[in-house]
């Protein structure tokens, strides 16, 4: 029998098990070379006289994590995605084609075209375990399914179903996935292997939708389900922007009778978009997004960061051994507020023991009310929830302290009571604890002094709300310690989280730049622009929030705060309307009034909220408002606030959620041409005045070509 570098085939009970193992590699993904080779093993395969195939991963927590996105980066024609598309996809129906039953067994995150290997085969079993996704999260690249997922999702679970996963890309877990029908068993990672057996011996009817949705694909019904899907769609994305859940829509609705058609149809609409600009910057995405990820992996800051001596006793580094996820058992956190609270609840979601300090009851109870939604939410299993329930501890008295390898403050923004508990926690923590701040603007130079080794303390910033956004920025001070921040970057990375490592200075990173651009349109709304036609404005743009609902969702309160500790170190002024709101108690969404009036949780919008902007009011509101965001982003690039200009676009989009259809901040100015963009912020200068005049970095960017 053939043998092969990435494939193993073996002959046991009657059975062939097919083995997928990427040298030296964490995870597995289909390549070129490993489809080849599929081909190959498969032409083995097919000689065999076995009762089944079963198609496994050797690698200890996944299955195969989709194609391998670095071979999009060298397609640069139609004619060469097309020829890898349909490449991959005769592959594919071979599986789908063998004569004998197949089963695919799912020990690990089964995505993109890994899950579309799977639907080829007959049956799929997977691990029950709650860390892993599975789904086709295609869009996200600027892509869709192209090895045949949009048919075969659609045949197996129904349009309704499969759609609300193709469009979003949105991911689930195994439980949810054998709920939904994509997967037949769902067991425990020791009866695995006997599941795949289990459904070759008995030969179940494989899984299809039902009839509901056969009616829903017949012609007539699928014109109009077409239509409310791009009106879902719409409400999100334009098509001008993310193009590729308009294309899976238009092929189902012009193909979704014929089964064959659609097959072809899928390969060249996907041979297509992944030659578009949008796909080639969230390309560039994925890998800034890989980069962060990189970063809580290895503890460190991209090999940049240096040990410095210390004074402290401890070693070089200041912390005294290295930390690895499994280091990491117990968090404490100080403050049972929203941040406090959902920090520890998704702590314990991720598997860790919390507890949680706070003086007040009715804080902690909450906090705990919150943390039971979250856990239901995303783990939907009684025993898991009561698990997670079991591992976040109130702990009034704080005794949690003691015992924890990571200390978090999250109270509220003062810079004498953080200092009061720093110098607490001084006292009360293990040697090698991480203390943590979770600041969202003061320096570490005036927390840390409450420390008597001030290098031990670092900045975990957490965004609101702590479930959905992915970015922390760990932010490092004048002293300190170069392990503490690696130490910190890797916790980031235990609890599935990007840490994006930043210099101290009053705003840090994310919270410097989103403020001149919210206080730019609190300007518009002064000048009488109407709130929602701004907010459109952005969001047309790309944002995937208006600034006015944005300013109302943190709190207006908030944003004043931050907005004068940046204005004492960096000028401007505060508009009198953002002061006179909270002067009046109008905090925003908290409130239930700030610049909108909110009810059930939602903004009341004027008319302007429905779309026409098309007026004599737009002006120039997109202009004012990007140009201040952009402003400080170049700001931020040369003061050395970040480390080099990917990560400065990758802490963007995940952290403000900057149209990632751009690239980022960065490269959109790029693409855009440098010279271009800093004549057109001159302009804006000279119109309205100082909070426009560029920052001193712009001539330096456009004139080198650093990363």
């Amino acid at each position: 029998m053939a043998k092969f570098k990435n494939w193993t085939i073996e002959e046991r009970d009657n059975l062939c098990v097919l083995t997928l193992d990427l040298p030296k590699q964490r995870q597995n993904v289909l390549s070129s070379a490993v489809m080849s080779e599929l081909d190959q093993a498969l032409d083995e395969v097919e000689k065999l006289d076995v009762k089944g195939l079963i198609v496994k991963s050797a690698k200890a927590a996944g299955f195969i994590v989709g194609a391998d996105v670095s071979e999009f980066q060298h397609m640069e024609t139609e004619q060469q995605s097309a020829e890898f598309v349909q490449f991959s996809n005769r592959i594919i129906n071979r599986i789908e084609s063998l004569t004998i039953p197949s089963v695919a067994m799912i020990n690990g995150h089964c995505l993109g075209g890994g899950l579309e290997l799977a639907l080829a085969c007959d049956y799929r079993v997977a691990t029950d375990e709650a860390a892993i996704r599975i789904g086709l999260p295609e869009v996200k690249l600027g892509i869709h399914p192209g090895f045949g997922g949009t048919v075969r999702l659609i045949e197996i679970i129904g349009v309704r179903l499969a759609m609300d996963l193709i469009l979003s890309g949105r991911t689930v877990i195994p439980y949810v996935a054998k709920k939904m029908g994509i997967i037949d068993l769902c067991v425990p990672q020791r009866q695995l292997e006997r599941a795949a057996e289990f459904v070759i011996d008995k030969k179940p009817p494989p899984k299809r939708a039902g009839t509901l949705d056969k009616i829903l694909s017949l012609g007539a019904a699928r014109n109009l389900i077409a239509l409310y899907l791009k009106r879902q769609v719409r409400a999100k994305a334009k098509e001008t922007h993310y193009p590729a859940p308009y294309a899976v829509i238009e092929l189902w609705k012009e193909h979704g009778g014929n089964r064959e058609a659609m097959l072809q149809a899928e390969q060249q609409s996907i041979a297509k978009l992944l030659t578009t600009t949008t796909a080639r910057n969230l390309v560039k995405v994925f890998f800034v997004h890989e980069q962060l990820k990189a970063i809580g992996k290895s503890g460190g800051e991209s090999g940049k960061g240096k040990s410095r001596m210390s004074e402290s006793g401890m070693s070089k580094s200041g912390m005294s051994k290295s930390w690895r996820d499994e280091n990491f058992q117990h968090v404490h956190i100080i403050g049972a507020g929203v941040m406090g609270g959902d920090i520890a609840a998704w702590c314990a979601l991720r598997g860790l023991t919390v507890t949680l300090h706070d003086r007040s009851a009715e804080a902690l109870a909450r906090a705990t009310k919150r943390a039971y939604q979250l856990f239901a939410r995303q783990l939907r299993q009684p025993r898991l929830v009561e698990r997670a329930m079991d591992r976040f501890q109130q702990d009034a008295a704080g005794n949690g302290a003691a015992n924890a390898d990571v200390i978090i403050e999250a109270i509220f923004e003062n810079a004498e009571a953080k200092i009061g508990v720093f110098s607490e926690m001084a006292k009360a923590a293990k040697p090698d604890a991480i203390l943590a701040t979770n600041t969202s603007s003061i320096p570490l130079e005036t927390i840390s002094a409450a420390l008597p080794k001030p290098g031990r303390l670092v900045g975990l910033h957490f965004f609101n709300p702590v479930a959905k956004m992915q970015l922390i920025e760990i932010v490092r001070g004048e002293k300190t310690y170069a392990k503490a921040a690696a130490h910190a970057a890797a916790f980031a990375h235990r609890i599935g989280r990007l840490p994006i490592p930043v210099k101290s200075s009053p705003g840090f990173l994310v919270n410097r730049v989103l403020m001149p651009y919210t206080l730019e349109a609190v300007e518009l709304l002064k000048e009488g622009r109407p709130a929602a036609l701004i907010d459109k404005v952005a969001t047309d743009f790309g944002m995937p929030m208006g600034p006015i609902t944005l300013a109302d969702t943190v709190g207006l309160d908030i944003c004043l705060q931050v907005g004068e500790n940046l204005t004492k170190s960096f000028g401007g002024e505060i508009p009198e309307l953002l002061k006179q709101k909270v002067n009046d108690g109008h905090l925003g969404k908290k409130t239930g009034q700030g610049f909108y009036i909110w009810e059930n949780g939602r903004p009341k919008k004027d008319w302007f909220a429905k779309g026409m902007t098309l007026s004599r009011q737009v002006d120039d509101i997109e202009d004012r408002l990007v140009f201040r965001y952009l402003n400080e982003c170049i700001a931020c690039l040369h003061e050395g606030i970040v480390e080099n200009r990917s990560q400065l676009d990758a802490a963007l989009i995940f952290g403000t959620g900057f149209a990632p259809f751009t690239g980022g901040p960065i490269n959109h100015i790029t693409d855009q041409q440098p010279a271009v963009m800093l004549d057109r912020l001159k302009r804006l200068h000279n119109r309205y005045g100082d909070r426009f005049n560029p920052s001193s970095g712009w001539e330096e960017f456009a004139n080198t070509n650093l990363p």
